[in-house]
């Protein structure tokens, strides 16, 4: 039999979720087998038809969009199932994002409820246009910015589980 919990584990950055895997061995007892932090990450360039407003803005919801995309991924690596995102704990914009910027979103699950999966996300900024020099030029930042954060949580049906938890 195998059963999965979700705990912290000492030794490893703090708040960072990790999936303890236990098998039984022959006398019946729980053998550590795997730990696994379930964590995504998706990266993008913003196209043109990414822009809602003028100077090739794109709209914050654009990345709301994106965190649901890492947020379905999360959940199917957690749960073998993509879930509901159900609603979001907290959202902060922090940057602008423009036609033509590259983004990296990432997502984390932090806690697994019964049916609820707790989950963070982060966007940075990787790549930026430089609309300022030509239409097609463009920069690596040597420092990520942080666009946006936010913390959501996602549904799993208990009959759509496919993966043995405990509640953490």
């Amino acid at each position: 039999m195998i059963t999965r919990k979700s705990l912290e584990v000492p030794g490893f950055p703090f708040g960072q979720l990790q999936h303890i895997l236990y098998t039984e061995n022959e006398k019946g007892n729980k053998v550590l087998s795997e730990t696994k932090e379930i964590s995504a990450m998706l990266r993008v360039r913003l196209s043109a038809s990414d822009a809602h407003y003028g100077g090739q803005l794109v709209n914050g919801a654009h990345m709301l969009s994106l965190f649901g995309d890492v947020a379905t991924e999360l959940a199917i690596l957690c749960d073998g199932d993509e879930g509901l995102l159900v609603g979001y704990e907290s959202i902060e914009f922090l940057a602008p994002l423009y036609a033509g910027d590259f983004v990296e979103v990432t997502g984390r699950i932090t806690k697994i409820g019964r049916t609820s999966r707790r989950m963070e996300f982060e966007a940075r900024k990787v790549i930026c246009a430089r609309l300022d020099i030509s239409d097609s030029a463009a920069d690596v930042l040597e420092t990520p910015i942080i666009v946006g954060r936010a913390i959501g949580t996602t549904v799993v049906k208990a009959e759509q589980q496919r993966k043995i938890h405990t509640a953490s």
